[in-house]
């Protein structure tokens, strides 16, 4: 026999452990009233909450307000920028060449004659070398003008009417038909 079989000794099994026993539930006795929040955390808080309101309708009166400054902006350039198409419109008109041919005529002014040249290699003069007559041979006016609507002056009272007042202006617009009898309607012919 071997060795072994002679040593070995039986196999215990390990005991159990043992179960300690269950408590019994018991309730628990009544609970304690809870100590109420201090009034410096709730004042803290609302103070906060307060303030943040404030700051959020202060910047937004600032944002409001920049809106209303960038508006009246905004229309004060768009009023700007017509003025200008208006002048510059009025400067078309007035640096046209019938209203420069105009207004020399009006100061006295009038088209040379013929060119006359001079030759300096022997003091020779070609051409007629006379001055400009007295009278234009050119009318701004004439037939061939082409009429600009940019020059035609405001309607000016005669001499006799006296100066134009507001009274006048007002006579002379178009005013609408009175409505007495239905919708009035245009006269045909």
């Amino acid at each position: 026999m071997s060795l072994n079989a002679t040593a070995r000794k039986p196999v215990v099994a390990p005991d159990a452990p043992a179960r300690a026993p269950r408590p019994n539930l018991t309730p628990l006795p009544k609970t304690t009233a809870r100590r109420k929040p201090k009034l410096a955390y709730a004042l803290v808080a609302l103070g906060g909450a307060m303030a943040i309101g404030a700051a959020q309708i202060g910047l937004s009166l600032a944002i409001t307000q920049d809106s209303y400054t960038l508006a009246s902006l905004n229309s004060e350039q768009r009023t700007l920028d017509l003025r200008t198409d208006a002048l510059q419109e009025e400067l078309t008109g007035l640096s046209s060449p019938q209203a420069l041919a105009t207004s020399a005529a009006a100061l006295g002014m009038v088209v040379a004659g013929s060119p006359a040249y001079l030759r300096l290699s022997d003091g020779a003069v070609f051409g007629t070398g006379t001055g400009a007559g007295w009278d234009s041979t050119v009318n701004p006016n004439g037939a061939g003008a082409v009429s600009n609507s940019l020059l035609v002056p405001p309607a000016q009272a005669d001499a006799n009417d006296g100066p134009v007042t507001d009274d006048a202006v007002t006579e002379t617009e178009q005013l609408p038909p009175a409505i007495t009898d239905g919708l009035p309607s245009p006269e045909t012919r």
